[in-house]
């Protein structure tokens, strides 16, 4: 072994090394721009379904038929029970106020057409007013934001950070601000209609047509065939404009976002660019440069709409968002307004739904953002391990790929666009879900992330009307009977749950709590997978290890994937580990810290270590020393 001096010197050199830094290259990245000193974790809650105690469920059903969830559903014992999970951010999805199909004209709201509205409740994602709340959310609509207010103080209250949508590329089909603040107009109130592009017009248009609603396919009605006076198969916009996924159809597919409108960013038909791009260089400078150097420049008139929407909501005491589909939307505007969210609140959370790898540098980097989807690699690599799919060698190359930026990445297996796990369509079964959740909670430094019932395994097999069985709608009034048992009629004490939820809520329960509360989670990383799958009889690719470590504490993590098999065998730390931390000859006892039903040893010979490890199906050992 060498002296102490040099382990300590490696030792270091590796923590920077395994998050993508060197010790001559300062981290560009680093937390200047946030103190969050812990690992955050997520909660996403669909509002409107979180409170709903009816179990109806009746397809199409309206308000009066299946129930709907409300702000005051989030009582304090509701939101202790969630910050009970070792929840730091609550991400309320379908706060602003969008279409939905119900009379709410005596509060001055307009109605809206079924025929460009999906589902009864509507899209959190067509947004009809930004600066108000959906009303059907409130005990009552004329007070809703005051009641919206009152959960954001609620829940701070209870220790947790307020995330909610902004969905910068698209509204709804009918937007109406009727509730501007003093000065601000309406999207495309100024607009050249004439022309299809004009920089500071909000939308792009199709003169001289009309839009036409799609035809519809698979004999889908609006409302499942229920008469209603607006559905007769016609909305009125002359001109057309373009449709929220860039359709350029007078009539878009029905398979288009036709509900929506795509907003323009100064990008021209033929994908130039009509605003100033950032210099050489910004990829390396803080918001607050990047702040400065917006302050002299023109852009389009839709930058500074959204800008003026973040701040509202910010100012209302909302700690960040998430950005629906931000990839579609040029990188420039990201950097004009996350700078100025920032300059407003330096600890804001700005997560962006992305699914272009080659992107990501340029969201974080340019566009300011704190954190990024990791669907496209992490998640859909173990959705296909939990299928049987899939290999965990393949987990090997993704965080290799992300060393520099999987800070930034955020980690789930489950969301409103997802398929639920015990889904037989995806799972079938929500134990499966458990190695999967110890890999992406622990593999590095990025957030993690709930989807409300996840933790009871929820298996989303209600026909609620326009949305499909596995994924719980979001287009409907519907229930959601796993976590309706959780919710226990408003005591929130998993009172109606069955044993198997219970524990499977235990699991989350102990994992979130771990990794919140872990200095190993924000330290390095470094896979012990491939030596063992070389080195380590027994060992195979439905099993998966690697280590994490701080100056405080060192972890190992192996996790069976396998839902049938148990596999035994001395998992060994590669020697330059051995080096690296210092371990010196003999036997270490480790802790398990999840259950703490094991308690293994680590024996350690010269420039060699290794424990025993019996680990049945799906099963996890989280192992501290």
């Amino acid at each position: 072994m060498k002296n102490n001096l040099l382990k300590a010197a490696l030792f270091s050199s590796m923590i920077l090394a395994a998050n993508g830094c060197s010790q001559t290259e300062p981290n560009k990245t680093a937390p200047t721009e946030m103190s969050e000193p812990q690992k955050i974790v997520v909660y996403q809650v669909f509002t409107r379904l979180f409170g709903n105690t009816n179990t109806t469920n009746k397809p199409w059903g309206t308000i009066e038929d299946n129930g709907v969830g409300k702000f005051n559903d989030f009582t304090d014992k509701a939101l202790s029970e969630i910050k009970s999970l070792g929840v730091t951010h609550i991400w309320y999805t379908g706060v602003p106020h969008h279409a939905v199909i119900r009379d709410y004209t005596t509060y001055g709201i307009s109605n809206d057409d079924p025929d460009v509205v999906k589902g009864r409740a509507g899209s959190p994602y067509a947004v009809k007013d930004y600066y108000q709340v959906n009303p059907d959310l409130a005990e009552d609509p004329a007070k809703r934001m005051d009641e919206f207010e009152a959960l954001i103080a609620r829940t701070h209250r209870n220790g947790i950070k307020v995330v909610i949508d902004i969905v910068p590329n698209h509204i709804a089909r009918r937007y109406e601000g009727k509730n501007n603040p003093k000065g601000v107009k309406d999207f495309g109130a100024d607009d050249d209609t004439s022309v299809e592009y004009k920089r500071d017009n909000n939308f792009y248009y199709i003169p001289e047509k009309g839009f036409k609603v799609p035809e519809p396919l698979g004999g889908y009605k609006p409302l499942g065939g229920e008469t209603h006076p607006l559905s007769d198969g016609k909305f009125e916009e002359v001109p057309a404009k373009w449709t929220g996924n860039g359709s350029r159809e007078s009539q878009p597919h029905f398979y288009d976002w036709y509900e929506t409108v795509k907003i323009n960013y100064g990008v021209k038909p033929d994908g130039t660019k009509d605003f100033p791009e950032l210099p050489e260089g910004y990829s390396q400078k803080d918001f607050r440069e990047h702040y400065q150097y917006w302050q002299d420049k023109e852009v389009p008139d839709s930058w500074k709409k959204f800008r003026d929407i973040a701040l509202f909501w910010i100012k209302k005491g909302v700690d960040g968002f998430r950005y629906d589909m931000a990839e579609m939307v040029p990188v420039e505007f990201w950097s004009y307004m996350n700078a100025a969210i920032k300059m407003e609140n330096p600890d804001a959370f700005l997560l962006a739904e992305i699914y272009n790898p080659k992107a990501y540098r340029d969201y974080i980097h340019l566009g300011k953002m704190d954190y990024l989807y990791d669907k496209v690699e992490l998640y859909d690599t173990l959705k296909n391990i939990m299928q049987g799919k899939g290999s965990a060698d393949h987990i090997i190359p993704i965080q290799s790929g992300l060393a520099d930026i999987n800070r930034h990445m955020l980690h789930f297996l489950e969301n409103h666009d997802e398929q639920r796990i015990a889904s037989p369509e995806f799972a079938g079964n929500a134990q499966k879900g458990k190695p999967a959740a110890v890999v992406s909670a622990t593999i590095d430094q990025g957030p993690m992330m709930l989807y409300f019932g996840q933790e009871v395994g929820e298996p989303g097999a209600e026909d609620a009307g326009f949305g499909k069985s596995s994924r719980t709608s979001i287009f409907d009034y519907i229930g959601v009977p796993h976590h309706q048992r959780w919710m226990n009629g408003g005591k929130f004490d998993g009172g109606l749950l069955t044993k198997e939820e219970k524990q499977l809520r235990d699991f989350y329960q102990r994992l979130m709590n771990f990794v919140i509360s872990s200095s190993a989670m924000a330290g390095a990383y470094q896979e012990i997978h491939t030596h063992n799958r070389q080195h380590t009889e027994w060992y195979n690719d439905r099993v998966f290890s690697f280590v994490r470590w701080s100056n405080k504490q060192r972890v190992i993590v192996v996790t069976n994937f396998d839902a049938d098999q148990s596999f035994g065998f001395e998992l060994a730390l590669p020697p330059s580990l051995v080096e690296a931390w210092g371990l010196e000859e003999g036997e270490v006892q480790l802790k398990e810290k999840l259950y703490g039903n094991v308690k293994p040893v680590l024996k350690v010979q010269p420039d060699r270590a290794s424990v025993r490890v019996d680990l049945k199906p799906l099963e996890s050992w989280i192992l501290e020393f």
